[in-house]
């Protein structure tokens, strides 16, 4: 979804900065049950080397929550074997100040 389509939205219940990495960070969003990857323009994703900068697209909008998130190599690189569940880890991020 393009991040003018989610400026038009009434609402967007979470905000998710995703930790890629050494600094940078992609953003999608959860409407509903439904989560979307936001592209600045067609074919490329919102994303910033400035967690801030990527805060400051949702200024003024309706939402529910903004956390960041990343999602540890840590299994793969130690060899453990594939779990059943994700071990995304979620961090509450403060909207205040937006």
């Amino acid at each position: 979804m393009l991040i003018n389509e989610v400026k038009q939205l009434p609402h967007v219940d979470k905000v998710r900065i995703h930790s890629l990495e050494s600094n940078l960070y992609q953003v999608s969003i959860l409407v509903g049950e439904d989560e979307h990857y936001v592209f600045s323009t067609p074919g490329k994703f919102l994303r910033s080397h400035n967690k801030l900068d990527l805060l400051a697209q949702f200024e003024g909008m309706s939402v529910g929550s903004m956390v960041l998130c990343h999602q540890s190599a840590y299994d793969e690189m130690v060899g453990q074997p594939l779990r059943d569940q994700d071990n995304l880890l979620e961090v509450p991020i403060s909207m205040q100040g937006r």
